[in-house]
């Protein structure tokens, strides 16, 4: 149905709409909300805000593309829905600007014939929005970068219903913000970033069934530290005696081999293939409807090292959660200053997620001892949702600054959905629509 009044006509999927089923759901968790407002263009985005807080209730944002942590939909509130600014345009001397509702994998394809890439995690169904203001820790990484690293001007609608358009130049510190913690500031409507030369890569899978995982562990790490920064390397376990591994190389010089063949030699390899491949090929993408089919809890931290005590509390976890998940950072990532985006962890070498379908407090249990070796946490990871969440995804000095934007930027709390950067215990009461410009 098209919605009209003071929020203007909008797209509105509701519960009796035959669309209703398949816009409802996300990835990781099934939704009834009372409207998905569809937006069909970015000028809409105001209109869509507007209609979201007269309506009450809980809202939610939704890029394109599946997230962790299952708030991209709600019972009962209102979802808006970006999948259809999925626009990827090269622009020219490697700029490209990239809609919130495309999906990684298009983009990578998009991008390939051009001669570019840009690091985007190790899933093509992940949504554009969600990792490109968060962090983006990817299989270019320790190569590029994180994918926010390489954001040069972004578009936002702000809690007041104005548009913006930021950089380092304009409105610096919405930008700066916004490159980690950008769910707490508004809407994204655009990204531009600026590519990377890479479109092909040196692609290794990698099997293995380890004897002892925890020495495994301790390997695998002083292996990532070592290789070169072209080398990023995700490890993925399930249970003590079974790993698997993708270990990427960009570029396609001589020196991939080399570099490929220390993961190759370390102890319980079962099966390995390695060759030249578009970069889009790596991505794994799927393209399946949302149904809320992921039902796992996770839960993630940072490391700096994988040690031998830290390795070994690892591999003690993974006897009771489905999979563990870690994958390289450092390199390129840490040579960027901590104070430079609002995603401030730039000395820890690798993330580490557990994943789990048993009961929280289960989960919570075999997590614990991993996460007193833990140093951070990138949000996008973890289901989560508290105060001490904040404290290590954020540093002190770093949580400061975005409070004190977020106040400037948020004052009445909009969007509180996403990790809530403000000050709990001084909450501001929000209203429906006495913050929104007059149209």
């Amino acid at each position: 149905m098209i919605a009209t009044g003071s929020a203007g006509s909008l797209d509105v999927i509701r519960p009796a709409d035959p669309r209703y089923e398949q816009a409802r759901h996300v990835y990781s968790a099934s939704g009834a909300p009372a409207a998905v407002v569809r937006v069909r263009d970015a000028g809409e985005v105001p209109d869509a805000l507007q209609f979201a807080l007269q309506n009450g209730g809980p809202f939610s944002v939704r890029s394109g593309g599946h997230g962790i942590s299952s708030i991209a939909t709600n019972v009962g509130g209102t979802v808006i829905d970006l999948s259809r600014l999925n626009h990827v345009e090269v622009l020219g001397g490697g700029r490209v600007r990239v809609g919130p509702g495309a999906r990684w994998g298009r983009v990578a394809h998009k991008l390939y014939p051009h001669g570019l890439a840009i690091s985007s995690g190790d899933s093509g169904d992940v949504g554009v929005g969600g990792l490109a203001t968060t962090g983006g820790l990817g299989l270019l990484g320790r190569a590029q970068g994180l994918t926010i690293d390489h954001l040069v001007a972004a578009e936002i609608v702000t809690a007041d219903g104005r548009r913006h358009r930021v950089s380092a130049e304009k409105e610096p510190d919405l930008f700066w913000a916004i490159r980690g913690a950008g769910a707490n500031f508004g809407i994204a409507t655009a990204f531009e970033f600026e590519a990377a030369p890479i479109p092909v890569v040196a692609h290794a899978s990698l099997v293995f069934v380890p004897s002892d995982l925890a020495g495994f562990l301790e390997q695998w790490g002083q292996t990532v530290e070592q290789a070169p920064h072209k080398i990023s390397a995700f490890l993925y376990t399930m249970g003590r005696d079974f790993a698997r591994a993708t270990v990427v190389y960009a570029g396609e010089d001589e020196d991939a081999a080399a570099a490929l063949e220390p993961f190759a030699t370390l102890p319980g390899m079962s099966g390995a293939q390695a060759q030249m491949a578009p970069y889009p090929n790596v991505l794994m993408t799927t393209s399946a409807p949302h149904t809320g089919q992921q039902r796992a809890h996770t839960r993630s931290g940072l490391a700096v090292h994988l040690d031998r005590e830290t390795s070994r509390r690892i591999a003690n976890a993974a006897e009771t959660v489905d999979m563990l998940q870690i994958r390289s950072v450092g390199g390129v990532i840490n040579g960027v200053p901590p104070d430079a985006t609002a995603y401030a962890h730039r000395h820890q070498n690798f993330s580490v997620v557990a994943v789990s379908t048993a009961p929280q407090v289960a989960l919570n249990a075999a997590w614990d001892p991993v996460h007193q070796r833990m140093d951070g946490m990138y949000l996008s990871f973890e289901s989560e949702h508290t105060l001490a969440s904040l404290a290590e995804a954020f540093p002190e000095r770093t949580l400061a600054r975005l409070r004190a934007l977020k106040s400037q930027w948020d004052p009445e709390r909009v969007f509180t959905q996403n990790f809530d950067l403000s000050e709990h215990d001084a909450p501001q009461p929000r209203t429906a629509n006495s913050h929104l410009p007059d149209k």
